[in-house]
């Protein structure tokens, strides 16, 4: 029997996932990757740890532990859920598979978690730092105390607290997780001998618990067995930790190396900063790796290689070097700082100075060139706005999100902020050299203040250096406007309604792909939306790989294996739902037809058919172009439909989008309308009965006016000779797929599936049914004939 069986999580597996399975162990003994497009209910997830698992602990082989990336949350659980259902099989002479699943530390931290000591979400990584330093601070060497004391320390002093019959100091300890910690939810102070110093008592027990340097691994540091633990979620992982009374980020990072399945999201190994500081051993030809819902790769990788910083974080940047020169330049002027002299200040930044490449002449020089940045940035945002909204300073209330181009999208060239910059007299060292003079002035800030924090300069610097070096064919610079609200801020500034940010943008993440995918030995990058083939091997590196770093690159597809007779699938001859043909949601004769917008042909075409869709029995999903198309859908429907509710999805944070979904499966059948934009038609579980019917409206394009998409379009033209095609026409076909991929989920799913516009039912100059790898299955139908198709799901439903 094959070795992979023994791992494999249920009794029998799918011809599909044989395939899947043996194609990838043997395409990554060669240091290959399997490429699956598979329908839902194809287990890819199953086949993939399979498959990766069987290498790993195969003596023969190289790997050493898979590495899962997915970017939709319930992927990931599905991932757990299946190394769980692994282990539950497991033949007794086989050990459990060791699984982590890696969070962020606001995940993780147990004063976070319960918003005590003064943690939340927007500081929990600063106040994490500063704590830890000041931890190591009183514990290294030339520390005043030791770690077992800071520990018992914190742990006495509840004790003798709860000894003392001091009922009014309301003694208690912090709990989550379900489990209740040794130490208290306010934070302890040790006391130096000068003042009390606040430190981590959970970071203080993980370094008591470490051995010494060079006489073991970090893993002894772990408060469990990692090889018994089979699967550790995020919850497992506070809970064991909290326990013990150790740091559970610490020991996520100590465990890291050494489980056989890592669990994590696309930044964790995309991402450069997460790579450097935490995953980046991950990255090496021992690791399998395995990216889930892959059609998302490029789009998600581009926003993480793409750079860029607030107009905020260089006015932060302008104070900290101020900070930096003034008692230097005072000195040297015979003044004092207020509050007396500051000689010692000059001092530690003469002694940092001297220590490094950098000059006091040129912090100055970098002080200037922010000053004058920041200055033109300002001036550039008032013309824009004088020109697209005049009349703004009177009503800031009208502003929405924007965006300024630097440079003709369509035609790569340097980009104006550069020229301005070279006019005023600012070389090539002006922006290069302002990384070395960030990482400068955020030492000595954080030396005189003996405080560990994340400083602005750092990342202008580094946004500055990259401007300057990255090209202009592949990368697009523009001024973000991101619509906020300021009340500290003049009433007639733009700065009271806006957030703007320098932005860099990756326009070809390609290269950046392939360089992290050639890094691991091999794996699968698998979704049920990746076709054309051609054009994913392509964005996402995959051909560079095959063709130049001679890595083999194998396809397969699996398509729906459930009885055909359970599901409907057509595409509706609609007229295109294209701006020029439907016109605006609102319009005139709103009162009287009673619904925005009802009043062209072709959106009286796409009411009548989206009423007859939602009439289906069970809840039905109607997916949109955008947020303003749903909002138009769910009105008409409601106008249109006798007594079934209607539900609107908006663009809002994941607690309302989780209530909106909790509504829509609870009770009788509903019609939830929503974007394709949205989170609600990717990666969510509408098995069973929870989804009989799935419609999309037009082919979701993005706004092709955006300079940002223009640019995008312009180098994948340059590129890969298919700018429209690549950046546009594929990603939209996918969404739709992947939103009409939410009805069928296993064989005893029923329901129907409509594409609605004629683009999927017909061949046309624009036409998009050649993306759909199973266009046969959707039958071309007109309008008129659509509710004939519809009365045969209805006697499926039992409605009929």
């Amino acid at each position: 029997m094959e070795a992979w069986r023994a791992l494999f999580g249920h009794d029998e597996p799918y011809d599909e996932q044989v395939d899947g399975i043996e194609t990838a162990i043997e395409t990554a003994r060669d240091g290959g990757y399997t490429v699956i497009e598979g329908a839902c209910g194809t287990g890819k997830t199953m086949l993939s740890l399979s498959a990766g698992l069987s290498l790993v602990r195969d003596p023969d082989s190289t790997y050493e532990r898979v590495l899962v990336l997915t970017s939709v949350k319930q992927q990931l659980r599905q991932f757990e859920t299946d190394l769980q259902t692994i282990n539950e099989n497991l033949p007794d002479e086989h050990e459990p598979v060791s699984g982590l699943t890696l969070v962020g530390k606001a995940d993780v931290c147990p004063y976070n978690r319960e918003h005590a000591a003064g943690f939340d979400d927007s500081v929990v990584y600063d106040r994490c730092e500063t704590l830890r330093d000041r931890t190591r601070d009183l514990t290294g060497e030339g520390g005043s105390t030791t770690t077992g004391d800071l520990t018992a320390q914190a742990r006495s002093q509840q004790v003798g607290l709860a000894d003392s019959g001091r009922h009014d100091l309301g003694v208690r300890l912090l709990e989550t997780a379900g489990e209740t910690a040794p130490f208290a939810p306010d934070m302890p102070e040790y006391d130096d001998g000068r003042s009390g110093v606040e430190y981590c008592p959970f970071y203080a027990q993980y370094l008591d618990d470490l051995p010494a340097e060079g006489e073991g691994s970090p893993a002894e540091a772990v408060p469990f067995d990692l090889t018994s633990a089979g699967m550790v979620t995020p919850d497992d992982l506070v809970a064991k930790s909290v326990r013990h009374g150790t740091c559970p980020h610490s020991v996520m990072g100590a465990a890291l190396g050494e489980v056989e399945v890592v669990i994590g999201n696309y930044y964790h190994a995309f991402d450069p900063t997460t790579l450097s500081a935490f995953t980046g051993a991950l990255a090496s030809e021992e690791t399998f790796v395995v990216c889930d819902e892959a059609h998302m790769l490029e789009p998600r990788v581009r926003d993480l290689v793409s750079d860029g910083v607030a107009d905020a974080t260089i006015r932060d940047a302008v104070t900290e070097l101020s900070r930096v020169i003034r008692p230097v330049r005072y000195e040297r002027e015979g003044r004092e700082t207020e509050g007396g002299s500051k000689t010692a200040d000059a001092e530690l930044v003469r002694a940092e100075l001297a220590g490094s490449d950098v000059s006091f002449e040129e912090l100055e020089a970098t002080l200037e060139f922010l000053q004058d940045l920041r200055t033109e940035l300002d001036r550039r945002v008032e013309a824009h706005l004088d020109t697209e909204s005049p009349g703004w300073r009177s009503d800031l209330t009208t502003l929405s999100d924007d965006e300024i181009p630097l440079r003709d999208p369509s035609e790569p060239a340097v980009d104006s902020l550069s020229e301005w910059a070279e006019r005023a007299g600012y070389t090539d060292i002006h922006w290069v050299r302002s990384e070395s003079v960030g990482a400068v002035v955020s030492r000595i800030l954080n030396e005189a203040e003996d405080e560990e924090r994340t400083r602005a300069a750092p990342a202008v610097g580094r946004l500055l250096g990259e401007w300057n070096r990255r090209g202009h064919t592949d990368y697009f610079r523009e001024i973000e406007l991101e619509r906020t609200w300021d009340e500290t801020e003049p009433d007639d500034s733009w700065r009271r309604a806006y957030t703007a940010r320098l932005s860099l943008h990756n326009c070809v993440p390609s290269g950046a792909i392939g360089e992290r995918l050639a890094a691991f030995g091999g794996g699968v990058l698998m979704s049920a939306t990746l076709a054309p083939m051609d054009a994913f091997a392509e964005v996402t590196g995959l051909r560079y790989l095959e063709d130049e770093a001679d890595r083999p690159i194998v396809e397969r597809r699996y398509g729906l294996h459930f009885p055909e007779e359970n599901r409907e699938s057509f595409a509706v001859a609609a007229p295109k739902f294209t701006y020029d043909n439907r016109g605006s949601p609102g319009g005139a004769g709103d009162e009287a037809n009673g619904v925005a917008g009802d009043t062209t042909p072709t959106r009286r075409v796409y009411a009548d058919a989206l009423a007859e869709i939602a009439a289906l029995p069970g809840n039905v999903l109607v997916g949109m172009p955008s947020y303003a198309e749903a909002e138009w859908a769910a009105g008409t429907l409601e106008s249109n439909l006798d007594g079934k509710p209607v539900l609107l999805d908006v663009a809002s944070d994941d607690v309302a989008t989780e209530s909106l979904k909790d509504e829509f499966f609870a009770g009788d059948g509903k019609v939830l309308v929503t974007s394709l934009r949205g989170t609600l038609t990717e990666g969510v579980d509408y098995g069973g009965d929870r989804l009989n019917a799935a419609v999309v409206c037009g082919v979701p394009i993005v706004n092709t006016s955006s300079p940002r998409t223009q640019a995008v379009r312009r180098a994948y033209d340059d590129e890969f000779g298919a700018g429209f095609e690549y950046a546009l026409t594929v990603p939209a076909v996918r969404k739709a797929r992947q939103a009409l991929g939410r009805v069928i989920r296993s064989p005893e799913d029923v329901g129907a599936r409509v594409f609605l516009d004629e683009r999927y039912a017909r061949e046309s100059w624009d036409s998009v049914r050649g993306y759909l790898p199973n266009a046969d299955e959707y039958q071309p139908v007109s309008p008129d004939m659509l509710e004939l198709g519809l009365d045969r799901v209805r006697e499926r439903l039992g409605d009929g």
